[in-house]
């Protein structure tokens, strides 16, 4: 599918659109400026007197286009500029002269004059000559466009909405509000759960079918689609009320204007909307009395959208009372009369507008005197209805209708309003009570259509016979042939004429059918797929075969025009085809049938099985149709071995049971049925309720009517005989004696013990005829009988005891049953037909109770007593036969527990009185845990071995990280008895509080063993200071948990973990849970049972407080806190302290505190403590904290005296004061830097250049040591060695020729500063500027343009310059680098002292600093307000040369647009733009920084801001402003542009959201955590190709050097894209191979490849890893030859391959016979064609050139021959025996 994208609409008006708007509404106002821009456009003012002034026209003009491509010019900024200095300089000269726009002021009234009296009757209200009545349509459709809609369809993702003018337009469910996104998000990550199906959002809870809407467009695509040969036309829309309120603002809102609006929140007395407003928190309140009658409030649920009305809006501007009812706001006089401006009318509105024009077309009028509205043919009721516009609407009267769309394309604002009832009502048509599109369906013929009007160039409207709706026939749809024009009184189409058409659409919106009276339509048997009957017979064409790498995978076959069926592979053919491609073609006719349909998803699914296509059976496509015993034909979609699923028609599906598939036994289903088999099915029972349907192969016939009447009379226990006719593991399948039923006699039923049934099915022979066998149950509808031979039960149905029935159970009889199932709380009893019982815990005596299934085996038959029946509920309770109920609950009273040992461990133990607290016996361990042993000293006595309890000291742990790593399960150990440990409670207990939940705690301690009494540690035992042995029993990200003994536990925070700082980076890793350590106590709290640990030594740090910490002392510590500039750390409880940003590194340039994360461990040195006041200062410096010889670059300065005058230093600014810089160059010590000493230049605004935390370098000045003052210099000529001086006037004299930029301008001259220099300026007075006089030297030059200039002067002494501009001056010096057509370059910062230019003496020197300023470019010089906002691009083929994103590195430093060329020159500058409409008003002083921006590129924020206004798309630019960000350490504000960066981004503009999207990757993967890039990461992936963005990643962790994430990300892409893409094996191989030097990890990924790849991508990959082999560091050319010849075996024939092979063999250094060989070789290669041979051997002549002899050449030259003599023969040959064949023929 291709698309192709239109353009957006203009995002704003251009300047001179919106001067001709200013300049046709309002003629009598228009400026002088405006005049003078007219004139100076046009031929005729060529009038002007002064030839000498005629200001000259830029020869770039020439070269300029008629009409450039898409309607802008091709001049670049700078022309423009150029263009507009000389428009303005022509127009000062015309008004000094005073001829100029007088005369055009005479020439304009005389033009309007005579316009008046030529005009037209039609247009007596002046209705301007360029408006004209536009209809919309989808090229008037741009992105941008406000339209009306009427929701026609709603479905799961989208809503359908009708729009004007037979447009249809389409609403995601993502674009309705964000409310409703976020729900979408949460249902997404909830999808799993059970209650997300319930809670899922239903577009049809929110909106309603008639519903009127808002709509943006969001884009308009034209798809040309195999499918169709007519490109689909897509309008996609948004209903999002930020969007749908375009153009509206809070002081818009006013009383009756319609508004679209969210829901915020549900209130008791109504609903908070929200209007989308950027520039305004207005919000909306609904009542619910205003809320429509008859709709339902969960429509209104927070993210619904609707269209309301304001009736009223508070005082405080704040809250707007809004409505939904249809009566008010469907009412067209509540109109929006207190509108102040054209803005508050947008679709949906009602407006009171003035009939200006009346034609053919429609209607024209204004609304509030100048907004331009139009009504079409259709909306204005001329065509529909044939109505006579002139005699209902008069010229000059107002009327009132709805707004239904805008035109943002138009010259002019205009709106489109329609004037038929429904629309302005807001309601829908109807006819006879019912919607136009029930009364006559889609699809349906009219076989009589009567022409009322025809429209000859656009179609003809019809009256179908539905009252009030009539119907329109497109011109392209009223035959199949081309129709140009439509007559309407000849021809076959005219007025009155019948016509048979069908209705092909309806738009609810124009109120019409759409009609077509094509032949071909007539005759389509389908227009719609609604229209296609599931199970239908349908003929069609193969359109295209669809292909996967397993082959074809389905047909797609042309139905009618437009719909298209899909056979999916298994419905090919009955059999399975091996080359379906060989059977079908392209073109191919085909019958098929309908097997379903989704109108949703726009899908038909076919089949073309012989035996479902000529089948005659009813297609079955519900369970309402299903009938008991049907015979249908099926196919089966699923087989398992039990069962199959099976498909029929529709959604409708059943189960085959493994049973029911043959009369014969089968034992696995998929070795008899293949998926995609049709199979014939009887219909065995069905559940419409429950949505279940079960069906059998075998053939209901053969079950004849003697079987039916002997399996209706057979019943539950009855005793029968039955003859063996099949013998299964499982199972017996015997042949009933008497009737010849078939029944099966289960393995467990054989005899009464469970383990007898084995040796007794093996006595069992087929044809045996067994006896006494019971009916156990029965299925009549399935005809299955199960039968049991155990003789309990056959007593039992002789004696009558069997229970066959609920109705025949009585209270107290006993019943035989047998053992289904036992639980810990109870057991079942299974009866005869299904029927179980309940037979709870408390019935067994407390004997049974204790025993292992209460002494019940599954299957053993069980003699019952019923005890209760709840006949409701279908359920019996039962207990043993022998329970008495008064018995057993007085023996349950004296009962006590049985003392008795069940196989004990220790044969010396016999009973629990044996088992005493202090017993030392044997044990055999069952598992072994991380914490505890689990053991047994008998079958029914279990019990635990801590982990704590084994040891006695540490030498005895062989491995600490598994202690319990030696014990082996089933072994037995010594163990002494402690207690009961209660495993609910954790609870240590004495031995007599034995429960269900509780086993015995024992101990494996040598010590405890041969100790008389064993001491378990307890808390008040414990002793601070004391060492133990503790064990890690749980893991938090602060600590660990330590167990001391099964009662004591302890915690230790992350610092006194380890000595060793590395180690606490991975907790779970280093100290596994189980691990042992080696713990000192540091506090107890025994009342609380809190223990506080340290596993440091004991020297290291014992609590670390103020009285023992150090100096110089290293110690590990936690951050709490990390600000920009500094990090906080934890180092104990009593201290914490700061690590400042110059104590970070040694390297100040590599100081950063973002490299540093919240609850990190860090090694840090203490530099000073202030015991006193409680401060220390801490150092992260290597130097420091790991090693005293690593490099220093910035070295530790604490104090002044360290720093001596003259010394170099670096340091980071702490404070930007009215005095200067203060720099901390390190602990305490703080050096000035005065404002005279911060630069050589002068800085006119200083503070600008230096912010907090910025590294500066220096030089010392001063040095006081005892006042602790320091003071350094940043001036370049002070601290560069290679410093070059500035120019100063003693290096400048008279002729000397510089280059300069305007500082000042006023009339007498300008004031000018050489560039490159000490702040040196001079004047150049108004006669030295031209070789003809100047009156005013602020008509030719602006502040900040670059000029050349000649040295007149110079006085040095006094310090001033003359310079001269006179192009005289340059006559003989044009090779001057010096640019004078540069114009717009500013100056770089800097500017002059005013008392340079108080001392310049000069007759005509008027200097003040309130003089006039110069009117500024680019900005708003009007008085009143009003804007003409040409906005100035950049020229695209600049974007294209910012450098691009690395797809690995990425660039901080924020040079990339300064690689690029200069940016544009500034707004283009338009005689317009000087428009004034108030002259009395005063010029407002403005200052000019555009010329910054230009010449220097972006350096602030705003800078950027400024630009991306311009370029919103360009990623570089975006990238910049990220890099700007950080290089002031504004990490947020970086990942805030990042942000804004990937939701700007136009979504066609891939390559630069992609770019976006990986530089912010590169931000996180860099300075923020795994999970932030984690995240990034997925949302990169869901809007960018998913492989691309994975890739780069992999290059960003490459060039990152994260190996183990770059690892993890390859092995990613080849699970997800190696069955695809053989790039992502060949970069992860070559990855492996270069940079991680594994190269067998790498060779292994070549089978992995091979098998995940198709075959047709084998060829290139193996050919990359073979090169990999003779390339790489870890090169193996023997390996890569082998790849070579597997190759070239396969493919002899591909000269390429054997070029490659070449290229490798042929290596500086390499075997020459091994070269040769490969040339010999490849010479022998059958069917080798002569132009390759000719290169082969040119080439190998070539090489012999270079590295043979002459002997070694001549044999090259010999096989040549000898080839082409062998080829010469092979072809003679062939020759020869074509002819002797003839000659036998012609015999």
């Amino acid at each position: 599918m291709s698309s192709l994208k239109r353009k957006d609409a203009p995002g704003a008006s251009s300047t001179s659109k919106s001067s001709k708007i200013n300049a046709d509404s309002r003629p009598s106002k228009r400026s002088k400026s405006d005049k003078t821009s007219t004139k100076k456009t046009e031929p005729s003012s060529s009038s002007s007197s002064q030839p000498a002034s005629k200001p000259t026209i830029s020869h770039l003009k020439e070269d300029e286009p008629l009409f450039p491509r898409g309607g802008g010019s091709v001049l670049t900024p700078l022309e423009h500029k150029q263009i507009s200095i000389q428009a303005k300089q022509d127009v000062l000269f015309e008004q000094e002269s005073g001829q100029g726009p007088k005369k055009s002021d005479r020439a304009t009234k005389k033009k309007k004059s005579k316009a008046l009296k030529d005009g037209k009757h039609g247009n007596p209200l002046g209705a301007e000559e360029g408006a004209k009545i536009e209809s919309l349509n989808f090229k008037r459709l741009v992105r941008g466009s406000l339209v009306l809609g009427q929701i026609a369809e709603i479905n799961p993702l989208e809503v359908v909405l009708a729009l004007p003018n037979t447009l249809a337009g389409y609403v995601p469910i993502t674009a309705i509000s964000d409310a409703l996104n976020e729900r979408i998000a949460a249902e997404a990550a909830n999808e799993e759960e059970d209650n997300a199906a319930e809670d899922s959002l239903d577009l049809k809870s929110i909106f309603t079918i008639g519903q009127y809407l808002r709509a943006y467009v969001t884009s308009t695509v034209d798809e040309s689609t195999a499918l169709s040969n007519k490109p689909r036309r897509h309008i996609e829309l948004s209903v999002r009320p930020d969007l749908a309120n375009t153009g509206l603002t809070g002081q818009d809102v006013v009383a009756n204007s319609t508004v679209m609006a969210t829901v915020v929140s549900t209130e008791d007395h109504g609903f908070v909307m929200d209007f989308g407003l950027s520039d305004s928190d207005l919000r909306g309140f609904l009542p619910r009395k205003e809320w429509a009658e008859g709709d339902h409030d969960s429509q209104l649920q927070p993210g619904s959208v609707i269209l309301c009305l304001v009736t009223e809006k508070s005082t405080n501007g704040k809250v707007a009372q809004l409505t939904a009812l249809p009566s008010k706001i469907g009412k067209v006089r509540n109109f929006a009369s207190e509108a102040t401006t054209i803005n508050t009318f947008l679709p949906g509105c009602a407006v009171e507008f003035m009939v200006s024009d009346i034609n053919k077309y429609g209607l024209l009028g204004k609304v509030m005197g100048s907004l331009d509205v139009t009504a079409d043919l259709v909306h204005s009721g001329l065509g529909p209805k044939a109505l006579d516009l002139e005699s209902k609407y008069k010229i000059g009267k107002k009327y009132k209708a709805r707004v239904i769309c805008n035109f943002p394309t138009a010259k002019d604002p205009k709106l489109g309003i329609s004037l038929l009832d429904h629309v302005v009502s807001l309601g829908s048509k109807s006819s006879s009570g019912k919607l136009p599109s029930e009364a006559l369906p889609i699809s349906s013929v009219v076989e009589q259509c009567i022409v009322t009007k025809v429209e000859p160039e656009k179609g003809l409207f019809v009256d179908v016979g539905i009252e009030g709706v009539p119907g329109f026939v497109h011109i392209s749809r009223v035959k199949d042939s081309k129709v140009d024009m439509l007559s309407e009184s000849s021809g076959p189409f005219k007025t009155g004429s019948t016509h048979r058409g069908r209705v092909v659409g309806y738009n609810a919106i124009d109120g019409m059918f759409q009609l077509s009276f094509e032949k071909h339509v007539l005759e389509q048997p389908f227009l719609r797929i609604e229209d296609i009957p599931i199970g239908e017979v349908v003929n069609g064409e193969i359109e295209k075969l669809l292909i996967n790498q397993d082959g074809v995978s389905g047909l797609l076959v042309k139905l009618a025009e437009g719909i298209n069926g899909f056979v999916p592979e298994m419905h090919l053919a009955d059999a399975q085809l091996q080359h379906p491609e060989k059977k079908f073609r392209e073109g191919l006719k085909v019958k098929a049938r309908v097997l379903s349909t989704d109108v949703s998803k726009r899908q038909v699914k076919l089949t073309l099985k012989k035996t479902l296509v000529n089948s005659e059976a009813i297609p079955l496509k519900s369970l309402e149709e299903v009938t008991i015993g049907m015979q249908i034909p099926g196919t089966i979609i699923k087989v398992f071995a039990r069962s199959a699923v099976m498909q029929f028609y529709g959604s409708l599906r059943g189960l085959l049971p493994v049973s029911e598939m043959s009369e014969a036994f089968i034992q696995d289903a998929t070795e008899h049925f293949r998926v995609g088999q049709v199979v014939s099915v009887h219909v065995l029972d069905f559940d419409t309720e429950a949505g279940k349907l079960v069906v059998s192969c075998k053939d209901p016939s053969a079950f004849g009517l003697d079987k039916q009447t002997a399996l209706k009379n057979l019943k539950l226990g009855d005793i029968v005989s039955a003859k063996v006719v099949q013998k299964t593991d499982g199972s017996v399948f015997v042949e009933l004696a008497d009737n010849s039923l078939k029944g099966i006699l289960p393995l467990w039923h054989i005899a009464d013990r469970p383990s007898k049934c084995q040796s007794a099915m093996m006595r069992i022979h087929v044809g045996q005829t067994i006896n006494d066998l019971v009916v156990l149950d029965k299925n009549e509808s399935r005809r299955s009988i199960t039968l049991s031979k155990k003789p309990s039960f056959v007593k039992a149905g002789r004696d009558g005891k069997l229970l066959t029935s609920l109705e025949e159970a009585k209270v107290g009889e006993l019943r035989q049953g047998i053992v289904q199932n036992t639980t810990a709380t109870a057991a079942f009893i299974q009866f005869c037909g299904q029927l179980v019982a309940l037979l709870p815990r408390s019935k067994f005596s407390h004997e049974d109770q204790k025993l292992a299934g209460f002494g019940l085996e599954k299957y053993q038959p069980v003699l019952v007593k019923i005890v209760s029946i709840d006949r409701d509920h279908s359920r019996i309770v039962v207990a043993p036969s022998s329970f008495e109920e008064d018995e057993s609950s007085a023996n349950g009273a004296s009962s006590t527990q049985s003392n008795k040992i069940e196989k004990p461990v220790d044969k010396t133990l016999s009973s629990m009185d044996d088992i005493f607290i202090g017993k030392v016996t044997k044990a055999r361990i069952v598992s072994v845990r991380s914490t505890q042993l689990n053991v047994k000293l008998s079958d029914n006595v279990q019990g635990r071995v801590d982990v704590s309890l084994i040891f006695d000291t540490w030498d005895k742990i062989s491995n600490p990280k598994s202690p319990l790593s030696s014990f082996r399960t089933n072994s037995q150990i010594s163990v002494r008895v402690l207690g009961i440990h209660d495993a609910k409670n954790h609870r240590f207990l004495p031995i007599s509080h034995r429960s269900t939940r509780s086993f015995l705690e024992l101990s494996a301690k040598p010590g405890d063993l041969n100790g008389s009494a064993p001491q378990v540690l307890s808390y008040d035992n414990l002793e601070p200071g004391s060492t133990h042995i503790g064990f890690v029993n749980n893991i938090e990200k602060n600590s660990l948990w330590i167990t001391l003994s099964p009662n004591v536990r302890g915690r230790i925070s992350t610092l006194e973990i380890s000595d060793d700082v590395s180690q606490l980076e991975n907790l779970v890793s280093n100290f596994p849970i189980g691990s042992a350590l080696r713990v000192r106590v540091l506090d107890v709290n025994a009342a609380d049972g809190r223990v506080n640990l340290s596993a440091r030594s004991s020297g290291s740090s014992a609590n670390l407080t103020w009285e023992s910490v150090k100096q110089n002392m290293v110690l590990p510590g936690r951050i709490t806190k990390v600000n920009e500039r500094q990090i906080m750390v934890h180092l104990s409880d009593a201290v914490s302290g700061p690590v400042h940003l110059i104590d970070i590194s040694d390297d100040y340039a590599e100081a950063s505190t973002l490299s540093y994360n919240k609850d990190d461990v860090i090694r840090v040195s203490v530099v000073e403590v202030d015991r006193s006041n409680k401060r220390i200062r801490l150092s992260a410096r290597p130097s420091r904290v790991l090693s005293s010889s690593l490099p220093v670059k910035d070295r530790e300065i604490t104090t002044a005296s360290e720093v001596s005058t003259g010394d170099i230093v670096r340091g980071f600014v702490t404070n930007v004061s009215d005095k200067g810089l203060f720099v901390r160059l390190g602990g305490d010590v703080t050096a000035l830097v005065k404002i005279s000493d911060l630069s050589d230049k002068f800085l006119k605004d200083w503070k600008d250049e230096f912010q907090l935390d910025q590294l500066v370098k220096g030089r010392i000045l001063l040095v006081d040591s005892t006042a602790g003052c320091v003071q350094m210099s940043l001036k370049a000529s002070v601290v560069d060695k290679d410093y070059v001086p500035l120019i100063d006037y003693p290096d400048l004299k008279e002729g000397q020729i510089v280059a300069g930029n305007v500082r000042k301008v006023e009339d007498f001259g300008a004031f000018i500063v050489i560039e490159g220099s000490a702040n040196v300026s001079g004047l150049c007075h108004r006669s030295e500027m031209a070789d003809k006089p100047v009156s005013d030297a602020r008509k030719l030059y602006n502040q900040g343009d670059t000029v050349k200039a000649i040295i007149l002067k110079v006085d040095k002494q006094k310090r001033r310059i003359n310079f001269g501009l006179k192009p005289s001056y340059f006559e003989d010096d044009e090779d001057m680098g010096v640019d004078d057509s540069d114009e717009d370059e500013d100056a770089a910062g800097v500017t002059l002292r005013d008392d340079e230019e108080d001392n310049i003496e000069d007759e005509d020197e008027e200097m003040e600093d309130s003089g006039p300023s110069v009117i500024i470019r680019g900005t708003d010089n009007g008085s009143d307000g009003e804007t003409d906002d040409e906005d100035t691009k950049m020229a695209d083929d600049e974007t294209d040369e910012i450098a691009p994103l690395d797809a690995g590195g990425f660039d901080w430093t924020a040079n990339a647009l300064d690689r690029a060329d200069e940016a544009d020159d500034g707004a283009d500058e338009d005689a317009s733009a000087a428009q004034k409409k108030k002259k009395r008003r005063k010029r407002q002083i403005e200052v000019d920084k555009s010329g910054d921006l230009d010449a220097f590129g972006p350096r602030t924020a705003v800078d950027y801001e400024q630009l991306l206004n311009r370029q919103p798309n360009s990623s570089a630019l975006w990238i910049e402003y990220m890099a700007h960000q950080m290089q002031v350490s504004e990490l947020t504000k970086a990942r805030e542009v990042a942000e804004r960066a990937v939701t700007t981004i136009s979504s066609t503009e891939e390559t630069e959201k992609l770019n976006a999207w990986i530089a912010y990757l590169n931000l996180e993967v860099r300075f923020g955590s795994e999970d932030s890039v984690e995240e990034i990461f997925k949302r990169a992936c869901q809007v960018n190709d998913q492989q691309e963005v994975h890739q780069r990643l992999a290059s960003i962790y490459v060039q990152e050097n994260m190996a183990k994430k770059a690892d993890e990300l390859f092995q990613t892409l080849v699970k997800k894209f190696g069955a695809s893409s053989p790039d992502v094996w060949y970069n992860y191989a070559h990855w492996l191979h270069a940079v991680q030097n594994q190269p067998d990890r790498a060779r292994a990924l070549l089978p992995r490849a091979t098998q995940a790849l198709p075959k047709h991508a084998h060829l290139g990959l193996m050919t990359k890893l073979a090169a990999i082999e003779f390339n790489s560091p870890h090169r193996n050319p023997e390996l890569g030859r082998t790849l070579f010849e597997g190759l070239l075996a396969t493919y002899p024939k591909r000269f390429d391959l054997w070029s490659q092979l070449l290229d490798h063999e042929d290596t500086p250094g390499a075997d020459k016979t091994v070269v040769r060989d490969v040339f010999d070789r490849a010479t022998k290669v059958k069917g080798l064609k002569a132009r390759a041979a000719k290169k082969w051997f040119k080439r190998w002549a070539d090489w012999e050139e270079r590295n043979g002899d002459a002997k070694s050449r001549d044999r090259v030259s010999a096989k040549a021959a000898e080839w082409v003599r062998g080829r010469a023969e092979a072809k003679k040959g062939r020759e020869g025996g074509e002819e002797g064949d003839e000659d036998e023929d012609e015999e």
